[in-house]
């Protein structure tokens, strides 16, 4: 019996280790893609594949939405406003919501268009080791001259329409492994002159739709393929996902308050110059 039992339990122990690097590393601009590829790799474990790598996403999604309950309860309530009130517009929750639902447009477009055009894609030469080093010190330099070059003046009353629309082409970019959703759209709202916190509260925000989309497809075709007991540790990932991911938002805005971005310029340049190192 504990023959049988231990090769589950290992799983089960992964899929937890797995949802804690996916928590930390989907809000830390440093690609939870990446990070899900990668180290499985260097551990000796196999690779856990795009579909429980996006499964558990949705544990990251539930920590957002948890963590910004309020604010995105008065986003919903004046979302329903826009069909009531004239002047709905004019509210800044009412704006916030719309800003979501428009920087959400482009990644869902391409995301079908590669599902249906591009079926082998996720085994594609762009999740290979070499592909997310390249990506990883490419993206690592465009967070370093956003942080440079970027004014940080806009607060969230200072954002507009073409800011979001550059926002959500930008964030059509994390469909490719290695270039970090968190990472794009924070680097694509310092560009644009956003202050750091509101860039990465913005980020978060715009980030619910896709990831719990994304995460809720994925973990239904998960489970039409397996059994009952073998959807367990991909629960597991989601559990211990929300949890770190809880902890990553709520110190990676503190850190903003009073840090640049330069830590994580730093850490992604080393983590690609790493990866080409061992190929």
């Amino acid at each position: 019996m504990p023959e049988e039992i231990s090769p589950y339990i290992f799983v089960c122990v992964k899929s937890f280790f797995l949802g804690i690097i996916q928590g930390f590393t989907e809000f830390f601009p440093i690609s939870s893609t990446a990070h899900l590829k990668v180290v499985p790799y260097f551990l000796g474990w196999n690779d856990p594949g795009v579909s429980f790598s996006a499964s558990i996403q949705l544990g990251s999604a539930v920590a957002i939405i948890y963590y910004f309950r309020s604010q995105i309860s008065l986003i919903i309530d004046s979302f329903y406003s826009i069909f009531k009130h004239k002047n709905a517009f004019k509210d800044g929750n009412t704006r916030l919501s719309t800003y979501i639902f428009v920087a959400s447009i482009p990644i869902f477009v391409f995301g079908v268009v590669i599902k249906l055009y591009w079926p082998n894609f996720s085994d594609s030469n762009f999740r290979s080791l070499f592909s997310i080093a390249i990506t990883s010190i490419i993206m690592s330099l465009f967070l370093g001259i956003s942080e440079i070059y970027g004014k940080r003046k806009k607060l969230f009353e200072d954002i507009n329409l073409w800011d979001v629309i550059i926002l959500g082409l930008s964030q059509s970019l994390a469909l490719f492994p290695g270039v970090s959703r968190s990472g794009i759209t924070l680097t694509s709202a310092l560009f644009s002159g956003i202050e750091r916190k509101t860039a990465a509260r913005l980020s978060f925000l715009v980030g619910i739709p896709v990831i719990s989309i994304s995460g809720l497809v994925e973990l239904i075709t998960l489970s039409r393929t397996l059994s009952v007991i073998d959807i367990i540790p991909t629960i597991i990932g989601i559990i211990s996902s929300f949890c770190s991911s809880i902890f990553a938002i709520d110190l990676f805005l503190k850190f903003l308050a009073k840090n640049n971005t330069f830590v994580f310029v730093y850490y992604r340049l080393a983590f690609g110059v790493f990866i080409l190192s061992t190929l």
